[in-house]
């Protein structure tokens, strides 16, 4: 089994609706482990970017060692919603000399032309692009949204090679020096490490156009018709109040800002609690919600666990098969779900319907017995393969994060109050002083921002 999701532009730490889509491919590729596949799972990072180069000289920092810090930032908030590594987390500048090659293919082939150092893909030379979003050339050029360039033989084609600009990172290239367009990355790094016609491509909703129609056009015509990817899964946005999350909009939470007053298992257990293809509203009832349900689960674990470690001096047979019979209905139902199209939400009825099985055992018979054993062992496995450990429980409470949250907004306040009286020193002092306790503050146009370096 081999699968590529597209990974963050490194730019940031990444927002609660990039971690909807980690989570979900990451429970995906636990299903098919738990089903036996050897599963070759590989994720890029974007490292360098238009939007990387801008932060970069916003914060005053080189653009590719600005990507490696959020790389490294990423992998501490993926362990935190307990994502599992990728088996190859590949980076776009390591792999140049990949993107390059195929460019030159597709120039070869004429689906590609050179002006003045940039390189441009010619959609109207691929007969099948719109394949995927099912959108017609005509459709796409009547409502484009594409900065107008003369050069361009087509105004829908892309760029695979930027020509350098002054001050950015750049490669040499058979076109001069410069740097690849955004779609080629994905190309050149999952036929390396997959080969043409792997079996799962993965990505938000947001990436069906044009990031991979784009890459399916480059990619296939490239390999001469060959099959790129045999199927393609999207996750639905997450939204705030009907909108979709985004950073473009600036109506984001960073996975880094909700692990401040949330358990990564929370946030984790609210993003698989609606089908994944389903759009997903975003709200801290939903993850307080998500929070009860989770803590049904382990406090049916935990029950039972003390249960178990008291001998039963008498054996009910009866309780014990329907014990049994419930762990086997369990299962079947979970694995129902998760054959359905990886009906997470569904999958959760039935891990429910067991504890509720066995919370009812317990508070009648609170010893040991095989029945019970056997279904938490069951209860314990399917949480597991939706990437939760109900038997360890993380440590962390919503009701401590709330605090901190509470008393920052006052400290924040009175940081506020003191620079409106110019009384630099003692913002400066707050700040400071906060920043030795590993507590950020980042002075934004909307406001004082604070969140825990980790």
């Amino acid at each position: 089994m081999s699968m590529y999701v597209c990974g963050p532009t490194t730019y940031n730490y990444f927002h609660a609706g990039n971690a909807r889509m980690f989570v979900v491919f990451d429970m995906i590729r636990r299903y098919f482990m738990h089903k036996g596949y050897d599963v070759r799972y590989v994720q890029n990072f974007t490292d360098i970017d238009d939007k990387i180069i801008q932060r970069g000289n916003t914060e005053g920092m080189e653009p590719l060692a600005l990507g490696q810090k959020y790389i490294e930032e990423y992998f501490k908030d993926a362990k935190a919603l307990n994502i599992l590594p990728a088996t190859v987390h590949p980076k776009a500048t390591e792999h140049i000399p990949e993107m390059i090659e195929i460019i030159q293919g597709l120039m070869k082939s004429g689906l590609a032309y050179e002006v003045e150092g940039d390189v441009y893909f010619a959609v109207d030379h691929f007969p099948n692009y719109g394949k995927l979003s099912g959108r017609t050339l005509d459709d796409m050029k009547a409502g484009a949204r594409v900065e107008v360039d003369e050069r361009k033989h087509f105004p829908m084609d892309f760029a695979l090679w930027k020509n350098a600009k002054p001050g950015e990172p750049a490669w040499e290239s058979p076109w001069g020096q410069g740097r690849p367009g955004w779609h080629i990355e994905c190309t050149a790094m999952s036929l390396k490490y997959l080969g043409a016609g792997f079996d799962i491509h993965g990505g938000g909703g947001d990436l069906v156009f044009p990031h991979h129609e784009n890459e399916i056009a480059q990619t296939e015509g490239y390999l001469k018709g060959e099959t790129f990817a045999r199927y393609w899964m999207h996750n639905a946005f997450l939204t705030i109040n009907q909108e979709k999350m985004s950073k473009s909009m600036g109506n984001f939470f960073t996975t880094r800002e909700l692990l401040v007053n949330y358990p990564g298992e929370v946030i984790r257990f609210y993003l698989l609690g609606t089908h994944y293809r389903s759009p997903l509203d975003f709200s801290d009832e939903n993850l307080v919600m998500a929070q009860k349900g989770l803590e049904r689960l382990q406090t049916s674990i935990r029950l039972s666990q003390q249960a178990l470690e008291r001998l039963d001096s008498s054996k009910n047979e009866r309780i014990q098969v329907e014990l049994v019979q419930a762990a086997k209905e369990a299962r079947e139902a979970f694995e129902k779900a998760m054959d359905d199209d990886f009906n997470s939400a569904l999958a959760y009825a039935a891990l429910f319907e067991l504890a509720k099985t066995m919370n009812g055992y317990v508070q009648e018979n609170p010893v040991y017995s095989k029945g019970l054993a056997e279904a938490q062992k069951t209860l314990v496995e399917l949480g597991e393969v939706l990437g939760f450990d109900l038997l360890h429980p993380a440590q962390v409470s919503i009701e401590k994060g709330e605090i901190l949250a509470q008393v920052m907004e006052v400290v924040l306040e009175i940081r506020a109050r003191s620079r409106q009286k110019k009384d630099w020193e003692m913002a400066d002092f707050i700040r400071d002083a906060l920043k030795e306790k590993d507590i950020i503050i980042e002075d934004t146009p909307q406001g004082a921002r604070w969140q825990i370096k980790k």
